[in-house]
Formats: C-alpha cells, structure tokens, sequence
C-alpha cells in the first residue's frame, strides 16, 4: 500500500511540472504574456546551458552554497544544543519555548540591513543572517522532540545505571530524531531562502546576485534561467531531507 502510495505521489507531482511547462510553452507560444515578463522556455533552456559550460554556474552556485553550508551548521550546532539543554527543565521549556516561537514569526528580513552594517556586504552577513534565521526552527522543533522522549524509556535507563553520555546516544537522540530531523528540514529551507535573499539585496557574488542583477538589465531569459537553478537546487535538498525524514520515521 505504500509502495503503491508513493508511486501515485510522484505520477501526481509528475503530472504536475509537466502542466506547468505546457501551460508556460502555450503562453508564450500564443503571445498570451509578453515574453519581456515570461520568456519563451527554448531560450530560458538555452540560456540555462549557457551559463553551465561556460562556468558561471558553478561560479556563482560555489558562493551560494559555500555560505549556506555555513549558516546551516551555525544553525543546526546551537540549535540541537540549546534545544536539548531547554528541554531538561519544564520551566525552562515554559519560559524560553514561547520566546523562540514569536521571534520565528518575525519577519527577520527587518533586520537584514543591521547584519550588513555589522558584517558588510561580504559573505559573513549572509552566513550569520542565514545562521540566525534558520537557529528557530530548529531549536524549536528540538525542544518538542526532546520533551516528547517517553518518559518510560527514560526511567528504564536510569534504572540500569545509564551514564549521561548513553542516555543522550541511546534514548534521547533516537527518540527525538524524526521531530528533529523535521526542524533540520525546515531550517535547510529556511536558511536557502534567507541566504538567497540577501545576496539579492546586497552582494559581489551568488547565485541570489546574478538573479537581482539579471533583474536590473531587464533580461528576463538570464533571470528566469537563473531561477530555475536555484528552483532545482531547493527543490533537490527538500527532496533529499523529506527521504531522510521518512526513514527515521520508520526506524524510530
């Protein structure tokens, strides 16, 4: 059954992209849209395979990624840490749950112009813009985790003599690792966007910079090519985070 309800999801989500590129074909095709604000799909591919052999590509995706890998780990370290620490403290979790929660819905983009004015317009302020926005999430989703551990389990160990060390490795972190895995999916997303976004404001290089400066000249074919690179390259993490995220769930 599950087998047959997973091939039923990828023949719908399938389906679906394929529609979408037939439609945005059509409207071009037809003149429906002005091709300045949606360029005909032939030459966005055209201009994607362009950009892949000549190298600015991976020139740009190097920057992206580079300061992504480092403000998810500035995430994701402090995180799990401050996540697990609040946990062990029910008052703790009532007075710094609520706290992280309402900051998350902040709109933290406010604020993007006080991480360039500290760090520049180099890569640290999109790294610790990344890093910060993309630290609720998962510290969020880890205090949920780790307060959910069943109580039972955690007697059990106690009562064997369990060290610290060995209640964390074989009690808390398996039983807290789907819900946690879910906030490290959510962060990866949240940190993609948030470094994307700040390059697009203020950048020398990245993928989020090419698209704002594509943006600039009008070239909608250059940005649409670029778009759809970053629309891959989300789309990849998710899909790899969501398979990791099912497996602990059936492990755990």
């Amino acid at each position: 059954m599950k087998f047959g309800d997973n091939l039923i999801s990828r023949i719908i989500q399938i389906t679906f992209v394929v529609a979408l590129l037939l439609a945005w074909a059509v409207a071009t095709k037809s003149g429906a849209v002005h091709t300045l604000l949606l360029p005909d799909p032939e030459r966005v591919w055209a201009a994607m395979q362009r950009l892949a052999i000549s190298g600015r590509l991976w020139n740009e995706a190097q920057v992206t990624m580079m300061e992504v890998g480092y403000a998810y780990l500035l995430a994701v370290l402090p995180g799990l840490a401050v996540g697990f620490l609040v946990s062990r403290s029910p008052r703790a979790v009532r007075f710094f749950e609520p706290i992280f929660s309402g900051i998350f819905t902040v709109p933290l983009t406010l604020f993007l112009p006080l991480f360039i004015f500290f760090f520049g317009i180099g890569p640290t302020a999109k790294i610790a813009f990344g890093g910060v926005y993309a630290f609720f999430p998962v510290v969020i989703t880890a205090i949920a985790a780790f307060v959910g551990v069943e109580r039972l389990h955690i007697a059990a160990g106690r009562s064997m003599g369990a060290t610290s060390w060995q209640m964390f490795r074989h009690i808390y972190l398996p039983s807290a690792m789907p819900g946690i895995l879910t906030g490290l999916r959510i962060a990866a997303i949240v940190c993609i966007a948030s470094v994307l976004g700040a390059e697009t404001v203020s950048a020398l290089k990245g993928l989020g910079r090419s698209i704002a400066y594509a943006s600039e000249l009008m070239d909608s074919v250059q940005m649409f090519a670029w778009l759809l690179y970053v629309v891959i390259m989300a789309v990849s993490v998710n899909l790899a985070l969501t398979a990791a995220e099912a497996r602990a769930h059936r492990r755990y």
